[in-house]
């Protein structure tokens, strides 16, 4: 299968996703799962992990993926263990705005400081995630269920990175960067609007 299929596949694949927000699913796994699915800011932030990971290449194109759940778990404990954050919904939208950001501007970030935006807006997600855990929940199961999906759409953001393989693949990425920072941009307004 040509990249271009490939890229064109993962791109629309979480789209789909959009169509299971309302699902009842109890507060298990599978919530957890769709969790990621059905949260713009989610889904948006985590594609974006995966898309600038792929335009760093190796080794980024694998760590910011490995960093975000890693951080996403400890932010998720740290909600559920009571400890109270200030503006976590902000940040988070502020996530999508900055990945988005570093996919248009083609931000070229060291090794450690790509790490450490990635695993600090991991953190972020996962003291939301944790949060809105549903308290009929089992928090295990749950949290098994957001990593999965978030890894998935780490997937997804980098296998849309394979179209820098096409002839004008830089300029799409470059746009699809613009777009979600946009979309974060859109996002941190209405939520700083109605805090």
């Amino acid at each position: 299968m040509k990249a271009r299929h490939i890229a064109l596949v993962a791109l629309l694949g979480p789209l789909l996703a959009q169509a299971h927000t309302d699902v009842a699913t109890g507060g298990g796994f599978v919530r957890g799962f769709l969790h990621p699915l059905t949260g713009g800011d989610h889904l948006l932030a985590m594609v974006a992990v995966g898309m600038w990971g792929a335009i760093l290449g190796a080794p980024l194109v694998w760590l910011l993926p490995v960093a975000f759940p890693m951080l996403m778990v400890i932010g998720a404990v740290t909600a559920l263990a009571g400890v109270a954050l200030p503006a976590i919904e902000p940040g988070v939208a502020l996530s999508v705005l900055v990945l988005g950001g570093a996919i248009a501007a083609w931000w070229r970030a060291s090794l450690p400081l790509a790490v450490a935006v990635v695993a600090f807006f991991g953190f972020l997600h996962g003291y939301a995630h944790g949060k809105e855990l549903p308290s009929a929940a089992l928090p295990a199961a749950y949290a098994s269920g957001f990593v999965l999906a978030s890894g998935l759409l780490h997937g997804t953001g980098i296998a849309i990175g394979a179209v820098r393989a096409w002839r004008h693949g830089d300029r799409v990425l470059r746009t699809l960067g613009v777009l979600v920072a946009c979309a974060g941009a859109w996002l941190l307004v209405s939520r700083i609007a109605g805090a």
